[in-house]
């Protein structure tokens, strides 16, 4: 069952708000309920303590001179207030029905890092928290503001970090991975290239392709070696993943779909544009078959939400190491070009 995925509710929405993706298939694909009724059962008793804050707070907060900790029951995970970077993203292994972990501790990201290539936050820090939600704000020089919301929740669209800029260039953002962790192509997805799969799907040769019937494209998720249910995978809305030539395997088909290519097996480089958003999403809502949300950076609408339409197909555990992709980090990118995005 899925957790509904990060709808922004808090009074300052991300602009790129996450295309809300739940589950249903055709022929012997896995089914998930709709996603507001797992909502409750993964986030039940999940709350953010942050900044001497928590239950409900809706303010400014001075922003503090070094990192900072954001505590809740399912993640933590710690913001250097000076960029918005994030560091130690972790789920706690707190009991829930829901649980992707197996009750273990489970560090997911060692950081989450943006260049905004000479611009300053210099702002208090705008703070809500609410229910299992918390969402930071910060300002900055040159119109720069970073957003950060996430989700207390045992997995879904958990997280979400927004930058923007008053020259609407990109920002480039560096993700590495907790050293447990690692990218992988999905072979459950690989072996069903090609087909459409859906509820609105007559054909798993031909579609026709549609919101509620989509075709199964390569996939490339974050796993580990000890929880069998631990599965996680980048959401970008407006974004594009900066190509690491010296990473690999690279993978190919004969069907004329984009393929796995350049990848690390620790760590992505991202280019955001202003306004969009890169995020993450987590458990059966990072396997399953979805169209890519739309091109969005102002006043966005989740017109993408569809509930107990789509496939999931799942990963296979342990990762076999010929889908594990390596090596894990390489320099490559990281000066490249900022790509030109909408």
């Amino acid at each position: 069952m899925n957790v509904k995925r990060l709808q922004p509710s808090l009074k300052f929405r991300s602009a790129a708000a996450a295309a809300a993706l739940a589950a249903s298939a055709v022929g012997f694909v896995a089914v998930s309920a709709p996603a507001q009724a797992a909502s409750s059962k993964g986030c039940a008793g999940g709350g953010f303590q942050v900044l001497g804050q928590a239950g409900e707070f809706d303010g400014t907060v001075a922003a503090p001179g070094s990192r900072f900790l954001v505590q809740g029951k399912y993640v933590r995970f710690e913001v250097d207030p000076a960029n918005f970077a994030i560091h130690n993203y972790a789920f706690t292994g707190a009991a829930n029905e829901l649980d992707i972990t197996g009750g273990r501790a489970t560090p997911v990201f060692a950081s989450k890092i943006p260049d905004h290539r000479g611009l300053v936050l210099n702002s208090a820090i705008t703070l809500e928290v609410k229910d299992e939600e918390v969402a930071l704000l910060r300002n900055g020089t040159g119109g720069l503001t970073m957003k950060i919301q996430a989700k207390d929740c045992a997995q879904g669209g958990i997280f979400q970090m927004e930058p923007e800029r008053g020259d609407a260039a990109a920002t480039r953002i560096v993700h590495r991975l907790a050293a447990g962790a690692f990218y992988f192509d999905n072979a459950d997805f690989r072996a069903r290239l090609g087909q459409f799969l859906g509820s609105a799907c007559t054909s798993v040769e031909t579609g026709p392709p549609s919101q509620f019937c989509v075709q199964v494209r390569p996939r490339v998720n974050i796993g580990n070696n000890v929880s069998a249910e631990f599965v996680v995978r980048d959401s970008a809305q407006v974004a594009e993943r900066v190509p690491q030539p010296a990473c690999g395997p690279d993978f190919s088909n004969n069907l004329g779909l984009p393929e796995t290519r350049d990848h690390c097996g620790g760590m992505s480089v991202w280019d955001v544009a202003s306004g969009g958003r890169m995020g993450f999403v987590t458990g059966e809502d990072s396997v399953e078959v979805a169209n890519p949300p739309t091109d969005c950076v102002q006043d966005c609408q989740a017109e993408n939400q569809v509930r107990g339409r789509l496939a999931v197909l799942g990963f296979p555990f342990p990762v076999p190491d010929g889908s594990r992709l390596a090596p894990r980090t390489s320099t490559d990118g990281l000066d490249a070009p900022l790509t030109p995005l909408p």
